[in-house]
């Protein structure tokens, strides 16, 4: 096993949906300008309400990627 270096970034994704789509949506978009996407840890979660109800998720998160 080759050893690795890792680059970490933050990246907030948003969804009207739920946690999981928030998540997916940032790391999709991330992995079309970055590659060696290798893991996430959600660090923040937040949301907002409209008429009583959530109507937007947001997680914040770090993501590591292995540079070449």
């Amino acid at each position: 096993m080759a050893n690795h270096v890792y680059k970490t970034i933050e990246l907030t994704g948003s969804s009207p949906k739920s946690l999981d789509a928030a998540i997916a949506n940032a790391i999709k978009k991330a992995s079309k300008t970055l590659h060696n996407l290798r893991w996430f840890h959600v660090t923040d979660t937040r949301g907002e309400i409209e008429n009583g109800r959530v109507a937007h998720w947001q997680v914040t998160m770090k993501v590591g990627f292995t540079l070449d």
